[in-house]
């Protein structure tokens, strides 16, 4: 029986860290980054990168509940939220901020029956600063600081109340780890599910592109600035 309760508890880890990956803000931040990624593998990839850098934030927090006794404060919790607010405002003004220096003004002139007509278009520079190489798999350390700053905050440290309650150190460290390897699990299959309709869009519907790009960063900033919002004036962090 006891042995049937361990492997039922590492079960709801993992199935925890599978539903984790699936919160609001956590897509967000991954959509942005994958926005501007053509490669569907790539995609998964950042967002397997995101839940590696979730679980050693997890990690280390475990080992500083399970074996320093250390407590995470109601305050402590609103201020790593606040971070993560400020991180989803700052992605996602990146990915507005790249679609508005990707773009510029042409004024073209042409002429119908005698008339003169002046059409105003708006074209795409080369994409120059895509973070892919011609495999598609180059990649930088943001999708795993962006984890593990995820890792700080919301339910995942509510999670870490659960640890103190297992009675042993090594179950407790192990459901850590599995709910960490669900939380992979689940983010890299909704970074392919997120990436999907920019891959489909990214060669041959530019304009239709460019309005997910929109959405992604509008998105991010608005749920970056909820958070603040809720955290900062609500949580009482600004007075």
């Amino acid at each position: 029986m006891e042995n049937l309760s361990v492997i039922l508890l590492l079960a709801l880890g993992f199935a925890l860290g599978l539903k984790h990956a699936t919160e609001a803000d956590h897509l967000a931040a991954v959509s942005t980054i994958v926005s501007r990624r053509k490669s569907l593998w790539s995609s998964t990839l950042v967002g397997g990168l995101w839940g590696v850098g979730h679980t050693i934030s997890l990690l280390i927090c475990g080992v500083l509940v399970l074996f320093l006794d250390f407590q995470i404060s109601e305050r402590t919790e609103k201020i790593l939220e606040l971070f993560v607010g400020v991180m989803l405002i700052l992605l996602g003004m990146n990915v507005l901020r790249k679609l508005i220096r990707g773009a510029r003004m042409h004024i073209h002139t042409h002429a119908h029956g005698g008339l003169s007509h002046a059409h105003v278009h708006v074209h795409e520079h080369q994409k120059a600063d895509e973070p892919q190489t011609h495999h598609g798999l180059d990649f930088g350390p943001r999708a795993l600081f962006v984890g593990m700053v995820h890792g700080l905050a919301g339910s995942a440290a509510l999670m870490l109340l659960v640890v103190p309650v297992i009675e042993s150190k090594i179950v407790g460290m192990l459901y850590l780890l599995i709910f960490g390897l669900g939380s992979i699990g689940g983010m890299m299959l909704m970074s392919f599910l997120v990436g999907m309709p920019f891959h489909l869009t990214a060669s041959r519907f530019n304009r239709f592109n460019n309005v997910l790009q929109n959405v992604a960063g509008l998105s991010s900033t608005g749920i970056g600035l909820w958070i603040v919002f809720v955290n900062g004036f609500g949580g009482g962090l600004f007075g």
